[in-house]
């Protein structure tokens, strides 16, 4: 089992999200910073390495291509890399810049060309950072269709069909509980 988040990463975390008000931000499912707190607690049950659980835990800092509230704007990148560390800042930046119309057709293909919305720049992330990128993105969703029935219905099978082409870069965990929070019928023993 890999290790949690050092708690004064995580803590710290939690106090400079509550300070930028995540904890008075509407959510699905309550407020954001508690949607930010189960998705980090997805990722730990999932045993993602600590870097990707304070990624998890701060994901929306910079707003997000499906949700624009911003906690901190990007100059501010220093501030959260300071709290949570360079390499977790990475995928929280990685994960926000996302323009997920141009970027989602092509992720799980090899070479598949990242769309930032920021810099409106295209590159490939290295492998970690797509399996990072990922993981993240299944823990974030299924946090969602669990709360919300609605958002599942309408969104589950294009989820599905989008985590099934991400199935290489996602642990055997995270698959099973995308298909189990997603997929209409049971998931056979082998897959």
């Amino acid at each position: 089992m890999l290790a949690a988040p050092p708690p004064a990463a995580a803590d710290r975390a939690v106090t400079l999200l509550r300070r930028l008000g995540a904890a008075g931000i509407a959510h699905p499912g309550g407020t954001l910073l508690a949607h930010l707190q189960r998705v980090r607690a997805r990722l730990a049950a999932w045993e993602a390495r600590p870097e990707l659980q304070l990624a998890g835990l701060c994901h929306a800092s910079y707003g997000t291509d499906g949700f624009p509230v911003t906690l901190l704007s990007l100059g501010r990148r220093g501030e959260l890399a300071a709290v949570i560390g360079a390499e977790a800042e990475a995928i929280v930046y990685l994960y926000a810049s996302c323009d997920r119309r141009a970027t989602c057709p092509g992720l799980g293909d090899a070479g598949a060309a990242f769309h930032d919305r920021f810099t409106g720049r295209t590159h490939t992330p290295e492998p970690r950072l797509a399996r990072d990128f990922a993981e993240l993105s299944a823990a974030n969703e299924l946090d969602l269709a669990r709360r919300d029935p609605v958002f599942r219905e309408r969104r589950g099978p294009e989820l599905l069909a989008l985590f099934t082409r991400l199935r290489p870069l996602l642990s055997r965990s995270a698959w099973l509980d995308c298909h189990a929070v997603l997929a209409p019928s049971p998931l056979t023993p082998d897959a």
